[in-house]
């Protein structure tokens, strides 16, 4: 392990023979006598966890609301290329390459936290950008049991359906100018990858079945506080008797990027300062922990 920063960590841990790491950013002053709530922060696709700390922010909102970070590294052919298997996209290992094993990689890292940081296991939470959003919901189908909600900006699922053990809530970000991976579906024409993407609806259709949500949902239109060329709408499905709500935030002029924060690169398009996704996605998980935990 090495410190990046004071309070940043990278561990490096096993997974069937395979090296997997992940940097951990531990709030300033936090009462490591009682368990902390984890946010896992997942990067896009071809890029790496330091990448994501820039990218999404997280860590001063961390600092203030007292809760731990974690980026995982995705695995691919340099340090700072790196992906998930999420599905249909995006593994870049060659053909006769097995597949990354996701899924045991967070139950094992979540192990291994658990074992140097006071875990509030009732309240572990996944987010990510694009392809890492893309993991996020496969988290949520096939983890349920360790994952309180999710959060994805810019990902939709990267399976065709979902069978969780139990319902999952669902927060979503996309913009309608995202020409990686679009809301409506299909290729994204400055996408890297050729990959035929799964559309917002689609995604949440099934889980709205999964969780038993309501067919018709509340819109709200938010005022626009700032003039950048977007504007922010939100549709709220109520979750029925199962607690599992599903929340979209649709950016209107809104490109592949971390709304509230300043995309790195110009050609991913618009972040919208109409919306702080930080913000949203904490008061979302606050309101959400493992039933059975």
């Amino acid at each position: 392990m090495h410190n990046s920063h004071e309070n940043d960590t990278l561990h490096t841990i096993d997974v069937d023979g395979t090296e997997r790491s992940y940097l951990v950013h531990v709030p300033s002053g936090v009462d490591a006598s009682r368990p902390l709530p984890v946010v896992l922060a997942f990067h896009g696709g071809r890029s790496n966890a330091e990448g994501m700390v820039r990218f999404c922010g997280l860590n001063p909102v961390a600092d203030e609301a007292g809760f731990v970070v974690v980026y995982p590294n995705g695995t691919g052919p340099q340090p700072h290329l790196l992906s998930w298997d999420a599905g249909i996209c995006c593994n870049d290992h060659p053909p006769d390459h097995p597949p990354a094993d996701e899924i045991g990689f967070v139950a094992a890292m979540l192990d291994d936290l658990s074992a140097r940081l006071p875990v509030d296991v009732a309240r572990v939470y996944a987010t990510g950008m694009s392809n890492g959003g893309m993991l996020s919901y496969r988290l949520a189908a096939e983890l349920s049991e360790r994952i309180a909600a999710i959060a994805s900006i810019g990902g939709t699922m990267g399976t065709e359906c979902c069978s969780p053990a139990r319902p999952v809530p669902i927060l979503h970000m996309h913009g309608t100018e995202d020409y990686f991976v679009p809301l409506e579906g299909g290729r994204g024409k400055r996408s890297p990858s050729r990959t035929e993407f799964f559309s917002v609806a689609h995604t949440l259709d099934c889980w709205k079945a999964a969780n038993r949500c309501e067919e018709t949902p509340l819109r709200t239109e938010f005022p626009v506080l700032v003039d950048d060329g977007t504007s922010v709408w939100r549709e709220v499905f109520p979750p029925g008797d199962t607690g599992a709500v599903i929340e979209l935030y649709v950016i209107e002029g809104g490109g592949h990027t971390w709304p509230g924060q300043k995309p790195p690169l110009l050609f991913l398009g618009k972040s919208t300062k109409n919306l702080d996704a930080n913000a949203v996605l904490w008061k979302f998980f606050q309101q959400h922990r493992l039933p059975s935990a």
